[in-house]
């Protein structure tokens, strides 16, 4: 057996063993469902007739959560619970979120907060009776197991790509390779060569390589309505900020003596533009914040709309179902049909904008490291 042989056997255990723990809570969910809801039974029939809030659906649906909700049976919502990991006041408080009961729980004085505030974080009461986070919560969540399992699924990919090469030196890709070869040489060739560089390029392939498959592989999962889909990665500022920071980063410490010239005394303008006020180098000093916030709002946005769009099509079936039964019916058959097309039109745009973020970090990159032409 193959060094790279075992290396994929042990990553492919490390995955079903992560999956098997945060699993075997799950066995519990039944039971803890049942008991809260013969504490609640009365509510429960308050709870139905509540009017239903569409936009409490889809915020529920696009944000990050402490446990992964699977399906709903009945009275049973069944769930993958995580970890919660909190520190404050000096102490670590590590539990598992079934504690919690779907949000309807307090625990250790601790509870999921419906506040818009701090609107799904796990808070506490202060002496005044106001909501304070604890001093650190760096607990597991849906989109950190999320993350896990995409990184997982790109490392036991491209490995088995890497091995089939190997093996069919001088053949025709085959398989998995042949579909992810045109993808590879694309961003490669024209991308990263064509933004970058023939000489320059090189230095800068993995990176892309990371980015673009990083972002498709979860725009593409978040598209799938069930488990291990669902999560909305690319959807979540705080993911596509920390993409446009690398690219930020990047460029930054790339910068050669011709960039960092043209930021700061930029040759051809008008010197009234340089003195006494530096106006242009205050716009180019600027412009190397916009432009990695402008891929971290752009990506997020796009994704984020594309989710919101198709579960606002979905309510209306239970909106108009609360006036007329006929009328729910009626609209159900157009939400659905425009839900399909919406979901297609989601793979398209999943492959764009993971393009779009590569395309622009590799033209960033280019401009970086660009040398001064005489």
């Amino acid at each position: 057996m193959s060094d790279k042989s075992a290396v994929i056997k042990r990553l492919l255990f490390l995955g079903l063993l992560l999956l098997f723990v945060f699993f075997i809570p799950s066995s519990f969910f039944g039971q803890h469902e049942e008991e809260v809801h013969l504490m609640t039974g009365k509510e429960h029939q308050e709870v139905e007739e509540e009017e239903f809030k569409a936009g409490e659906m889809i915020i529920e649906h696009i944000t990050d959560a402490y446990e992964w909700h699977l399906i709903t049976v009945g009275d049973h919502h069944y769930s993958i619970y995580l970890p919660v990991i909190l520190y404050d006041e000096g102490e670590w408080h590590v539990f598992m979120s079934s504690k919690f009961h779907h949000g309807h729980d307090t625990y250790m004085g601790y509870f999921i907060s419906k506040n818009d505030m701090n609107s799904g974080k796990i808070v506490k009461l202060d002496g005044n009776g106001n909501e304070i986070r604890p001093t650190l919560d760096i607990s597991f969540t849906k989109n950190v197991l999320a993350i896990l399992m995409v990184m997982i699924l790109m490392i036991v990919v491209f490995i088995s790509i890497a091995k089939s090469y190997e093996k069919r030196k001088d053949h025709a890709p085959k398989g998995l390779q042949s579909f992810m070869e045109p993808l590879i040489l694309f961003i490669r060739d024209d991308v990263a060569k064509a933004s970058i560089g023939e000489k320059r390029y090189e230095r800068y392939v993995p990176f892309l390589l990371t980015i673009f498959f990083f972002i498709l592989f979860n725009n593409l999962l978040g598209i799938v309505p069930f488990f291990p889909g669902g999560a909305n990665i690319t959807g979540n500022i705080g993911v596509t900020g920390v993409l446009a920071v690398f690219v930020f980063i990047i460029t930054t410490v790339s910068g050669n003596k011709n960039y960092w010239t043209h930021i700061i005394n930029a040759p051809g303008v008008p010197w009234w533009l340089k003195l006494p006020i530096p106006l242009m180098p205050i716009v180019e000093i600027m412009g190397l914040f916009t432009k990695p916030f402008v891929l971290m709002v752009r990506l997020f946005a796009n994704i984020s709309a594309g989710h919101i769009i198709i579960l606002g099509f979905i309510s209306l079936i239970f909106i108009f179902g609360k006036m007329s039964l006929g009328l729910g019916y009626g609209v159900s058959v157009v939400s659905v049909g425009f839900s399909i097309f919406m979901n297609f039109l989601e793979l398209l745009v999943a492959f764009i904008q993971a393009y779009v973020f590569t395309l622009l970090s590799a033209l960033y990159f280019g401009m970086a490291t660009e040398e001064a032409h005489h």
